[in-house]
């Protein structure tokens, strides 16, 4: 049988696996390892033993720990409510005012964790409910919250990155630095597509009465203080690592 074949015998083994509902996981797991049992018998059950053994000696691996870590703590510490009702009194003046506040909490989430799933599940957990009580269009805040968490993959310390440069043999840290500019680029563009739909539909994110947005300037800028801590966080251990100073998974817990 030739290799094109194989491939697309697995290929498509996995497709259909995946969409009775199996967990990614598995079903990739499953199909490599009966595909090498095919191919080369005894001998690949083993290459799949030795293949996840060597994987678990990778010492990077370490920093995936800490930066969820970082995750929870961001979560469980209330920095991110914080911050979100700091974002929430900055910009609520704006139609899509608190989307605009969301994207920037899922860049601050994805600077300290670097997790996409961390960001949707504080975003849904903080930002959802309030967006909806607000009378924010349901389908537009949605959007916001998985685009917005998306972000984590490119907004160092990108744990996809990590894994991509362990695999590719590649500086971590030219990665997290290549990530930068687009991962802020996409969250522009993306506060500015919110901006121009909710001119041109005021109804998808309406602004905050008046009466909410009256705050004195000195409560505001308390209420800002929320995004110091992780904000110094992250430029300390990107600092530190791209300078030379530490090593990634030293970095990772200068974090932690």
């Amino acid at each position: 049988m030739s290799y094109e074949m194989i491939a697309l015998l697995m290929f498509s083994s996995m497709m259909m696996s995946m969409l009775t509902g199996q967990r990614v996981f598995a079903t990739i797991g499953v199909v490599g390892v009966v595909a090498a049992a095919l191919l080369w018998g005894n001998g690949g059950f083993e290459l799949g033993f030795s293949a996840n053994m060597k994987l678990l000696k990778w010492y990077a691996l370490l920093t995936l720990p800490m930066f969820i870590f970082m995750g929870y703590m961001l979560s469980e510490s209330g920095i991110a409510e914080d911050l979100y009702k700091a974002f929430h009194v900055w910009f609520g003046g704006l139609r899509g005012g608190l989307a605009l506040g969301t994207i920037g909490l899922m860049v601050v989430i994805s600077a300290m964790n670097g997790l996409s799933v961390a960001g949707m599940a504080i975003g849904a957990t903080i930002a959802l409910p309030e967006l909806l009580r607000r009378g924010y269009d349901k389908i537009m805040v949605s959007g916001v919250i998985q685009a917005g968490s998306s972000l984590g993959i490119l907004v160092p310390p990108s744990v996809v990155m990590v894994l991509y440069g362990m695999i590719a043999r590649q500086p971590v840290g030219q990665l997290w630095l290549a990530g930068v500019f687009p991962g802020l680029l996409l969250a522009l563009l993306f506060a500015i597509y919110v901006v121009i739909r909710c001119q041109i539909n005021p109804a998808l994110g309406p602004a905050l009465p008046k009466e909410e947005r009256d705050m004195p300037m000195i409560d505001k800028l308390k209420l800002a203080r929320a995004g110091v801590l992780p904000f110094l966080i992250f430029f300390l251990m990107m600092g530190l690592f791209l300078l030379g100073v530490t090593s990634l998974v030293e970095s990772s817990a200068v974090g932690a």
